[in-house]
């Protein structure tokens, strides 16, 4: 089984490269697949679409998203009502969002001019439809309701919670440098608070889909990956899960 070879983007020395949201890559002689931390609530002022990520997306044959939200409200309504879930929906809003983002955290994201709509997967999304690229999903929308729903009550908000917009700023600024510290030790208060929740979430989907990407690395092409950055970080990461499959992933920005 091959290990990360050739990145179709050269690995600049650190002064030279900019400052941007992270992006690894793996690849073998006929393959590669980029791997992007995504941010899913952002404003139209955050800029994060250019340089290395514009050129791997802009070089690469698909998408591939977390999950495809349904955009016909009908669908989405009626996927939203086989799970029982009451709560208001926007057409295109991923219902996951790094930690199942509650209610008042995307609340909060809004105080703060952020949405959902102009968060990094919708725009990424918008971007391949405008261009003709294919577009699909590592799990499917049903499977996300069902993990949501299926979360213990009581571990949804276990333990003192920071204040949400404090918190979505500090990630959002860390996202934008490629930092990771952050993110981890966001990661850790989880795991910390809800064992149960962090394997459901995070162990467990970055398994799967590690397993997702070492298939398709047995297939020609190119292939742009965007989860949340969440899933890129630690000790359980899709790296890591990626690594044990005999891939190794390089950061290349």
């Amino acid at each position: 089984m091959p290990l990360a070879a050739r990145p179709s983007l050269a690995v600049k020395p650190a002064a030279q490269r900019a400052v941007q949201p992270a992006l690894w890559v793996l690849s073998d002689r006929d393959t590669t697949i980029y791997l992007f931390g995504t941010f899913h609530a952002l404003d139209d002022r955050t800029d994060w679409f250019g340089r290395d990520v514009r050129a791997a997306f802009e070089g690469s044959d698909q998408l591939m998203l977390e999950t495809l939200v349904p955009t016909d409200p009908i669908e989405l309504t009626n996927a939203l009502a086989r799970h029982s879930l009451i709560a208001p929906m926007v057409v295109g809003q991923p219902v996951v969002s790094g930690a199942a983002a509650p209610a008042r955290i995307i609340a909060a994201g809004r105080t703060a001019g952020m949405t959902v709509e102009r968060g990094a997967d919708m725009m990424l999304r918008q971007y391949a439809s405008a261009g003709g690229k294919p577009v699909g999903g590592l799990e499917s929308f049903d499977f996300q309701l069902t993990m949501l729903t299926g979360l213990p009550a009581a571990e949804r908000l276990a333990g003192p919670q920071p204040d949400p917009r404090h918190m979505l700023l500090a990630l959002r600024t860390a996202w934008r440098a490629g930092d990771a510290t952050t993110f981890a030790t966001m990661l850790t208060t989880l795991e910390a608070q809800s064992p149960a929740a962090y394997q459901r979430l995070f162990v467990d989907r970055n398994n799967q889909w590690a397993s997702w990407i070492a298939r398709r690395m047995q297939q020609p092409g190119t292939v742009f990956v965007a989860v949340g950055t969440g899933h890129l970080i630690g000790r359980d990461s899709v790296q890591q899960q990626l690594s044990l499959r005999g891939y190794r992933a390089t950061r290349i920005n």
